[in-house]
């Protein structure tokens, strides 16, 4: 239940965001959700692709610093509160999010959360006993 993502650091400078773009869609490889997170020396993009590994090695060839970490992704109402009550569970298992990021996709009224923690086999135990509905790395790749 992991999906690779790919987290590419950025000089916080006019264009770097561009160049790592374009040269993923130079190479035909889809964005299915991304994040983006900067101070002001430099940015972390971290992106959903259906081939992690296919996208790493062209970035790197194309002097990017990149590094694949893994998510757990979970389906959820796209209703207010719905995140919150996801939320809580991690809260009341004492599970401290590093980050998060959502979308959107066409089924009606649901949404994607991707989360990471530094423990995620754990996170994903929590997850299943309190019900939630976690999204296989193949669908989310496929969104």
């Amino acid at each position: 239940m992991k999906i690779k993502q790919i987290s590419i650091f950025l000089e916080n400078k006019k264009g770097r965001l561009w160049k790592a773009l374009d040269t993923l869609a130079a190479y035909d490889i889809n964005i299915r959700a991304l994040s983006l997170a900067d101070t002001s020396e430099f940015g972390i993009l971290r992106l959903i692709v259906p081939e992690p590994e296919k996208a790493q090695e062209i970035l790197i060839k194309n002097n990017f610093v990149v590094k694949i970490k893994e998510v757990v992704a979970v389906e959820l109402s796209d209703h207010p509160g719905d995140l919150a009550s996801v939320l809580k569970v991690l809260n009341d298992s004492d599970i401290n999010l590093e980050y998060l990021y959502a979308f959107v996709h066409e089924k009606k009224d649901k949404a994607i959360l991707l989360l990471r923690t530094d423990n995620l086999d754990q996170l994903i135990n929590v997850l299943e006993k309190a019900g939630i509905s976690l999204v296989p790395e193949e669908e989310v790749y496929h969104l």
